[in-house]
């Protein structure tokens, strides 16, 4: 969530950000309110607080000196005091808690290059790359494909599991691994260190990363234990640094994730409900970067060249835009999405559509796990948190499977991915 000083401090630029992403700007007025209050409930407290220290140094002098009578009166008097110190006390909590309960509704401050607009529709198209091939015989979509080439069972997965969830074969868990070792290959070589973190997390460390009630449609919950499905390696990762002070020249730290993720998809009915491109379970190689509030900009631009350089080493059609404000969700300040094209998808006519979000969080996420460094001259601040997707391979297999199909029906591996394929260059049909 914001850090309340910046609230108390500007409250004119967050409401303006609330404003641009549709909301009623009010919400601000009412956490200024609820921390108003607060302020004074604790003054309160610690005023009462006071006056008992002080009675309590009374009451020993005066039994020090027998005047006993008055120690009794004062003992009587401290008795209600004690019980105010207690009402108040559970009164400022109340308060604070609904401080921040108010504060968690209000969104980033948005970053001036976000496009306003009302939904995904609207947000910006900024850049593309590749050429998109017009094949000379009839597309298939992945589905197609994987079924004649014997890649996925979707049948098989859908009754033994349900909807969203598959089966890979062959080739397709080859092509999965390639493209994880592609991925972490090239974090590598840009200085993350690789994590293979937990695939569950409780809801203190959850809420770290994710606003569980934005979410509760996404996230599996483990009945009967503080547990929940991770739905991306980013929450596990930036919960390594929750409630720590880290010093400034260990920024900015660089952290790559490899996880299976899962997902709800509780809110994405009538959307890609065959095949593999909207499932339940994925795997995904992630990026965090942690870095100094000065920095974060930079690391920004970084992490999306490395996702851009990922799907041009893949020869993968792609185009960039910016979300709009309508769109954007609340931990973001300002997010870009790559969207690959898919050939098959559309009615077969191609259509673009995500593979990775770049985010830069500034210090939303920070506040809320209590993360800070401390800088050469003993301050403590708020990190910057930004995360990015490297590669989340079932969308990619899709798109593989789309744009490098062939007339004869077999799917072209990129040249990339050859040295991790075993030497597999071409998916055949079996004999």
């Amino acid at each position: 969530m914001l850090d309340i000083k910046l609230v108390r401090e500007n409250p004119t630029l967050v409401k303006a950000s609330e404003k641009k992403r549709g909301r009623n700007p009010e919400i601000v007025d009412q956490v200024l309110k609820l921390d108003e209050s607060w302020k004074k409930e604790l003054k309160k407290v610690e005023e009462l607080k006071h006056k008992r220290n002080v009675v309590s140094q009374e009451i020993n002098q005066a039994k020090k000196n027998k005047k006993e009578k008055e120690a009794a009166k004062k003992i009587k008097e401290m008795k209600d005091v004690v019980e105010e110190i207690k009402e108040r006390e559970y009164n400022a909590d109340s308060l604070l808690q609904q401080r921040n309960d108010a504060l968690n509704k209000i969104g980033n401050v948005l970053d001036k290059e976000v496009p306003t607009g009302k939904d995904e529709n609207e947000n910006k198209e900024l850049r593309k790359w590749g050429k998109i091939a017009k094949p000379a015989f009839p597309l298939k979509d992945h589905i197609e494909l994987g079924l004649a080439l014997d890649l996925v069972d979707l049948d098989t997965a859908a009754a033994v599991s349900g909807a969203r969830f598959y089966y890979l074969k062959n080739e397709a868990v080859l092509l999965d691994l390639a493209l994880q070792r592609f991925a972490v290959d090239i974090l590598l070589k840009h200085g993350f260190s690789m994590h293979w973190p937990p695939f569950m997390l409780n809801k203190a460390a959850l809420e770290g990363g994710v606003n569980l009630i934005e979410f509760e449609d996404t996230i599996y919950k483990i009945e009967g234990e503080d547990l929940y499905l991770i739905g991306t390696s980013e929450h596990p990762l930036l919960a390594l640094k929750k409630d720590k002070v880290l010093q400034e020249h260990e920024l900015p730290d660089k952290i790559g994730g490899i996880s299976t993720c899962f997902r709800k998809e509780a809110g994405a009915h009538g959307r890609d409900t065959k095949g593999i491109f909207r499932v339940h379970q994925f795997n995904k190689v992630e990026q965090i970067v942690i870095c100094k509030p000065e920095e974060s900009a930079k690391y920004f631009k970084e992490m999306q060249k490395i996702s851009e350089d990922i799907f041009q080493q893949l020869e993968i059609p792609y185009r960039v835009v910016a979300v709009c404000s309508g769109d954007i969700g609340n931990k973001q300040s300002l997010q870009y999405d790559i969207e690959a094209w898919f050939p098959g998808q559309n009615e077969k006519k191609g259509t673009y559509r995500e593979v990775t979000s770049c985010s830069n969080c500034l210090e939303y996420q920070a506040v809320t796990l209590n993360t800070k460094f401390a800088t050469k001259t003993g301050e403590r601040k708020y990190v910057h948190m930004l995360n990015n997707t490297a590669i989340a391979t079932s969308r990619v297999i899709v798109a593989i499977l789309e744009n490098f199909q062939t007339k004869e029906g077999s799917v072209k591996i990129p040249k990339v991915l050859w040295p991790y394929m075993n030497g597999i260059k071409e998916i055949k049909r079996k004999k």
